[in-house]
Protein backbone atom coordinates (compact mmCIF):
# COMPACT_ATOMS: atom_id res chain seq x y z
CA UNK A 1 0.00 0.00 0.00
CA UNK A 2 3.10 1.93 0.40
CA UNK A 3 6.73 2.16 0.49
CA UNK A 4 6.53 3.34 3.85
CA UNK A 5 3.67 2.51 6.07
CA UNK A 6 4.39 5.85 8.26
CA UNK A 7 3.68 7.74 5.69
CA UNK A 8 -0.29 6.63 6.11
CA UNK A 9 -2.54 7.89 8.81
CA UNK A 10 -3.90 4.90 11.01
CA UNK A 11 -7.48 5.12 12.58
CA UNK A 12 -8.89 2.55 14.68
CA UNK A 13 -12.59 2.84 14.70
CA UNK A 14 -15.40 0.81 16.71
CA UNK A 15 -18.97 1.31 16.83
CA UNK A 16 -22.62 1.21 14.75
CA UNK A 17 -22.83 2.52 11.09
CA UNK A 18 -23.24 5.97 11.75
CA UNK A 19 -20.36 6.19 14.56
CA UNK A 20 -18.09 4.21 12.15
CA UNK A 21 -18.65 6.95 8.96
CA UNK A 22 -18.70 10.17 11.58
CA UNK A 23 -14.93 8.82 12.07
CA UNK A 24 -14.22 8.12 9.05
CA UNK A 25 -15.83 11.43 8.08
CA UNK A 26 -13.58 13.07 10.83
CA UNK A 27 -10.36 11.94 9.58
CA UNK A 28 -10.48 13.34 5.81
CA UNK A 29 -12.62 16.19 6.55
CA UNK A 30 -9.76 18.82 6.34
CA UNK A 31 -8.27 16.81 3.30
CA UNK A 32 -11.67 17.01 1.87
CA UNK A 33 -12.51 20.67 2.49
CA UNK A 34 -8.79 21.53 1.49
CA UNK A 35 -8.44 19.92 -2.13
CA UNK A 36 -11.58 18.04 -2.87
CA UNK A 37 -13.91 20.91 -3.00
CA UNK A 38 -12.42 23.16 -4.93
CA UNK A 39 -11.83 20.49 -7.78
CA UNK A 40 -13.28 20.20 -11.19
CA UNK A 41 -14.00 16.70 -10.49
CA UNK A 42 -16.17 17.69 -7.73
CA UNK A 43 -18.19 20.00 -9.23
CA UNK A 44 -18.82 17.48 -11.81
CA UNK A 45 -19.76 14.84 -9.69
CA UNK A 46 -22.21 16.91 -7.62
CA UNK A 47 -23.69 18.48 -11.02
CA UNK A 48 -27.38 18.72 -10.41
CA UNK A 49 -27.41 16.90 -13.89
CA UNK A 50 -26.92 14.15 -11.76
CA UNK A 51 -29.75 14.71 -9.36
CA UNK A 52 -32.25 11.56 -10.84
CA UNK A 53 -29.42 9.24 -11.00
CA UNK A 54 -28.54 9.76 -7.53
CA UNK A 55 -31.92 10.09 -6.32
CA UNK A 56 -32.77 6.38 -7.29
CA UNK A 57 -29.62 5.18 -6.24
CA UNK A 58 -29.91 6.70 -3.00
CA UNK A 59 -33.27 4.58 -2.49
CA UNK A 60 -31.63 1.64 -3.66
CA UNK A 61 -29.08 1.84 -1.09
CA UNK A 62 -31.40 2.80 1.24
CA UNK A 63 -33.40 0.20 0.88
CA UNK A 64 -31.15 -2.84 0.64
CA UNK A 65 -28.48 -1.88 2.28
CA UNK A 66 -29.32 0.78 5.49
CA UNK A 67 -26.28 -0.22 7.52
CA UNK A 68 -24.57 1.49 4.41
CA UNK A 69 -26.52 3.86 4.51
CA UNK A 70 -26.32 4.83 7.40
CA UNK A 71 -22.60 5.13 7.94
CA UNK A 72 -23.09 7.23 4.87
CA UNK A 73 -25.37 9.18 6.84
CA UNK A 74 -22.25 9.77 9.40
CA UNK A 75 -19.37 10.11 6.63
CA UNK A 76 -21.36 13.36 6.01
CA UNK A 77 -21.68 14.43 9.08
CA UNK A 78 -18.34 14.04 9.54
CA UNK A 79 -16.78 15.90 6.63
CA UNK A 80 -19.70 18.87 7.87
CA UNK A 81 -21.09 18.56 4.40
CA UNK A 82 -24.70 18.26 2.94
CA UNK A 83 -25.97 14.86 2.41
CA UNK A 84 -26.37 14.45 -1.40
CA UNK A 85 -23.20 15.81 -2.27
CA UNK A 86 -21.64 12.81 -0.28
CA UNK A 87 -23.50 10.47 -1.37
CA UNK A 88 -22.74 11.72 -4.82
CA UNK A 89 -19.13 11.60 -4.18
CA UNK A 90 -19.55 7.86 -3.31
CA UNK A 91 -21.34 7.15 -6.84
CA UNK A 92 -18.61 9.12 -9.09
CA UNK A 93 -17.64 5.75 -10.97
CA UNK A 94 -21.35 5.22 -11.56
CA UNK A 95 -21.65 8.80 -12.75
CA UNK A 96 -18.50 9.49 -14.78
CA UNK A 97 -17.41 6.77 -17.13
CA UNK A 98 -13.95 8.58 -16.77
CA UNK A 99 -12.53 8.70 -13.15
CA UNK A 100 -9.15 8.80 -13.46
CA UNK A 101 -8.54 6.07 -10.63
CA UNK A 102 -5.45 3.66 -12.08
CA UNK A 103 -4.92 0.94 -9.79
CA UNK A 104 -3.14 -2.51 -10.88
CA UNK A 105 -2.97 -5.52 -9.15
CA UNK A 106 -0.99 -9.04 -8.97
CA UNK A 107 -2.80 -12.03 -7.66
CA UNK A 108 -0.70 -15.23 -7.57
CA UNK A 109 -2.82 -18.45 -6.62
CA UNK A 110 -1.27 -21.13 -4.52
CA UNK A 111 -0.90 -22.70 -1.06
CA UNK A 112 -0.70 -19.10 0.54
CA UNK A 113 -2.13 -16.80 -2.18
CA UNK A 114 -0.92 -13.64 -2.44
CA UNK A 115 -2.47 -10.38 -3.30
CA UNK A 116 -0.91 -7.10 -4.49
CA UNK A 117 -1.90 -3.94 -5.33
CA UNK A 118 -0.48 -0.61 -6.66
CA UNK A 119 -3.47 1.66 -5.77
CA UNK A 120 -3.38 5.33 -7.64
CA UNK A 121 -5.85 7.78 -6.74
CA UNK A 122 -6.10 11.34 -6.97
CA UNK A 123 -3.12 12.90 -6.78
CA UNK A 124 -4.32 15.88 -4.27
CA UNK A 125 -4.71 13.03 -1.25
CA UNK A 126 -1.00 12.17 -1.34
CA UNK A 127 -0.27 12.20 2.19
CA UNK A 128 -3.96 12.45 3.52
CA UNK A 129 -4.92 8.46 2.70
CA UNK A 130 -4.93 6.46 6.22
CA UNK A 131 -5.75 2.51 6.70
CA UNK A 132 -9.26 2.56 8.52
CA UNK A 133 -8.74 -0.48 11.45
CA UNK A 134 -12.60 -1.17 11.81
CA UNK A 135 -14.67 -3.11 14.41
CA UNK A 136 -18.17 -2.62 13.99
CA UNK A 137 -21.23 -3.60 16.69
CA UNK A 138 -22.45 -7.04 15.36
CA UNK A 139 -20.72 -7.03 11.89
CA UNK A 140 -17.49 -8.14 10.59
CA UNK A 141 -13.90 -6.34 11.13
CA UNK A 142 -11.64 -5.34 8.73
CA UNK A 143 -8.67 -3.38 7.63
CA UNK A 144 -9.01 -1.08 4.59
CA UNK A 145 -7.24 1.64 2.57
CA UNK A 146 -9.17 4.37 2.41
CA UNK A 147 -9.09 8.19 0.89
CA UNK A 148 -10.84 10.91 2.49
CA UNK A 149 -14.46 11.45 1.51
CA UNK A 150 -15.12 7.80 0.35
CA UNK A 151 -16.65 5.01 2.23
CA UNK A 152 -14.40 1.66 2.48
CA UNK A 153 -14.61 -1.21 0.21
CA UNK A 154 -13.06 0.32 -3.13
CA UNK A 155 -9.50 0.02 -2.89
CA UNK A 156 -7.63 -2.82 -0.79
CA UNK A 157 -9.47 -4.61 2.48
CA UNK A 158 -8.08 -7.33 4.72
CA UNK A 159 -11.32 -9.02 6.94
CA UNK A 160 -11.02 -10.72 9.88
CA UNK A 161 -13.30 -13.58 8.37
CA UNK A 162 -9.82 -14.41 6.18
CA UNK A 163 -10.61 -12.99 3.05
CA UNK A 164 -9.31 -10.32 1.30
CA UNK A 165 -10.60 -7.94 -1.54
CA UNK A 166 -8.37 -5.56 -4.19
CA UNK A 167 -10.74 -3.06 -6.26
CA UNK A 168 -10.04 -1.90 -9.44
CA UNK A 169 -11.92 0.14 -11.35
CA UNK A 170 -13.51 -0.19 -15.11
CA UNK A 171 -14.46 1.97 -17.77
CA UNK A 172 -17.96 0.20 -18.79
CA UNK A 173 -19.98 2.21 -21.61
CA UNK A 174 -23.76 1.58 -21.45
CA UNK A 175 -24.22 2.42 -17.75
CA UNK A 176 -27.74 2.87 -16.41
CA UNK A 177 -26.98 2.39 -12.25
CA UNK A 178 -29.24 1.18 -10.46
CA UNK A 179 -26.44 0.42 -6.94
CA UNK A 180 -23.52 2.82 -6.36
CA UNK A 181 -20.56 0.32 -7.00
CA UNK A 182 -18.87 1.66 -4.10
CA UNK A 183 -21.50 0.47 -2.00
CA UNK A 184 -21.60 -3.16 -3.01
CA UNK A 185 -17.69 -2.88 -2.36
CA UNK A 186 -18.51 -1.50 1.26
CA UNK A 187 -21.51 -4.15 1.82
CA UNK A 188 -19.01 -7.21 0.27
CA UNK A 189 -17.44 -6.48 3.22
CA UNK A 190 -20.27 -7.64 5.98
CA UNK A 191 -19.79 -11.09 3.90
CA UNK A 192 -18.44 -13.82 5.63
CA UNK A 193 -16.68 -15.92 2.74
CA UNK A 194 -15.85 -14.95 -1.02
CA UNK A 195 -19.04 -17.01 -2.35
CA UNK A 196 -21.66 -14.33 0.10
CA UNK A 197 -19.90 -11.85 -1.48
CA UNK A 198 -20.47 -13.19 -5.39
CA UNK A 199 -23.77 -14.01 -4.69
CA UNK A 200 -23.87 -10.21 -3.23
CA UNK A 201 -22.77 -8.79 -6.13
CA UNK A 202 -24.59 -11.28 -8.85
CA UNK A 203 -27.94 -9.43 -7.30
CA UNK A 204 -26.62 -5.84 -7.80
CA UNK A 205 -24.86 -5.71 -11.30
CA UNK A 206 -26.38 -2.47 -12.49
CA UNK A 207 -23.55 -0.28 -11.55
CA UNK A 208 -20.45 1.65 -12.58
CA UNK A 209 -17.46 -1.39 -13.63
CA UNK A 210 -15.56 -2.61 -11.22
CA UNK A 211 -12.82 -5.71 -10.91
CA UNK A 212 -12.29 -7.53 -7.85
CA UNK A 213 -9.74 -9.62 -6.72
CA UNK A 214 -10.47 -12.04 -3.96
CA UNK A 215 -8.55 -14.82 -1.95
CA UNK A 216 -9.90 -16.54 0.88
CA UNK A 217 -7.62 -18.67 3.43
CA UNK A 218 -7.76 -22.45 3.07
CA UNK A 219 -8.31 -21.62 -0.97
CA UNK A 220 -5.23 -22.19 -3.67
CA UNK A 221 -7.15 -20.10 -6.10
CA UNK A 222 -7.77 -16.10 -6.59
CA UNK A 223 -11.01 -15.11 -7.87
CA UNK A 224 -11.60 -12.34 -10.62
CA UNK A 225 -14.76 -10.60 -10.71
CA UNK A 226 -15.59 -8.33 -12.89
CA UNK A 227 -18.93 -6.36 -12.62
CA UNK A 228 -21.04 -3.56 -14.24
CA UNK A 229 -23.71 -1.79 -16.70
CA UNK A 230 -25.69 -5.07 -15.90
CA UNK A 231 -23.49 -8.16 -16.10
CA UNK A 232 -21.15 -10.10 -13.85
CA UNK A 233 -18.35 -13.13 -15.36
CA UNK A 234 -15.93 -14.69 -12.79
CA UNK A 235 -12.99 -17.02 -13.21
CA UNK A 236 -10.72 -18.81 -10.51
CA UNK A 237 -6.99 -17.52 -11.50
CA UNK A 238 -4.76 -20.79 -11.53
CA UNK A 239 -1.62 -18.92 -12.30
CA UNK A 240 -0.33 -15.39 -11.87
CA UNK A 241 -2.10 -12.80 -13.55
CA UNK A 242 -2.44 -9.02 -13.57
CA UNK A 243 -5.12 -6.66 -13.62
CA UNK A 244 -5.49 -2.99 -14.58
CA UNK A 245 -8.53 -0.80 -15.70
CA UNK A 246 -9.91 -2.48 -18.29
CA UNK A 247 -12.33 -5.46 -18.43
CA UNK A 248 -10.97 -8.44 -19.66
CA UNK A 249 -13.21 -11.60 -20.08
CA UNK A 250 -16.27 -9.85 -19.12
CA UNK A 251 -18.10 -9.91 -22.37
CA UNK A 252 -20.15 -6.90 -22.48
CA UNK A 253 -17.11 -4.74 -20.96
CA UNK A 254 -14.61 -6.37 -23.72
CA UNK A 255 -17.37 -5.06 -26.43
CA UNK A 256 -17.72 -1.52 -24.60
CA UNK A 257 -15.29 0.22 -22.53
CA UNK A 258 -12.85 2.52 -22.80
CA UNK A 259 -8.96 1.59 -22.40
CA UNK A 260 -6.97 4.33 -21.75
CA UNK A 261 -2.78 4.16 -22.32
CA UNK A 262 -1.87 3.51 -19.35
CA UNK A 263 -4.27 0.97 -18.40
CA UNK A 264 -3.49 -1.07 -21.39
CA UNK A 265 0.30 -0.41 -21.28
CA UNK A 266 0.26 -1.35 -17.15
CA UNK A 267 -1.82 -4.84 -18.54
CA UNK A 268 0.63 -5.50 -21.03
CA UNK A 269 3.99 -5.06 -19.28
CA UNK A 270 2.24 -6.77 -16.14
CA UNK A 271 1.83 -9.94 -18.55
CA UNK A 272 5.11 -9.17 -20.21
CA UNK A 273 6.93 -9.62 -16.64
CA UNK A 274 4.68 -12.89 -15.72
CA UNK A 275 5.49 -14.30 -18.71
CA UNK A 276 9.42 -14.04 -18.78
CA UNK A 277 8.73 -15.63 -14.78
CA UNK A 278 9.02 -12.74 -12.75
CA UNK A 279 6.96 -12.91 -9.78
CA UNK A 280 8.21 -10.44 -7.04
CA UNK A 281 5.17 -8.02 -5.88
CA UNK A 282 7.02 -5.21 -5.45
CA UNK A 283 9.40 -5.84 -8.78
CA UNK A 284 6.00 -5.96 -10.93
CA UNK A 285 4.49 -2.99 -9.17
CA UNK A 286 7.06 -0.57 -9.27
CA UNK A 287 8.54 -1.51 -12.51
CA UNK A 288 9.25 1.36 -15.03
CA UNK A 289 11.58 -0.59 -17.25
CA UNK A 290 8.58 -0.98 -20.14
CA UNK A 291 8.36 1.28 -23.42
CA UNK A 292 4.93 2.06 -22.75
CA UNK A 293 3.63 4.20 -19.27
CA UNK A 294 5.04 2.31 -15.76
CA UNK A 295 3.29 0.17 -13.44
Amino acid sequence: MSDDGLSLGWQRINGCPYDIGLALGRAGRDAVHRHLLPSPIWAEVTAPCHREAVANMAANTQHYFPAVWEELEGLADGLALPFQAVFAWNCRGDLLPHVPDGCTTLAIPGDNPLIAHNEDGLPFFSGHCFIAEVNPEQANGFMAFCYPGSIPGHTLAITRQGWVQAVNNLRLHDVVPQMPRMVLGRAALYESSIAEVIALLEQHPECGGFHFSLAERGRAEVISVEFGAGTLAKRALTAPAVHANHALFQPQGVAAQSITASSRDRQQRGEQLLAAGEQAPLAILHDQQGDGLPI
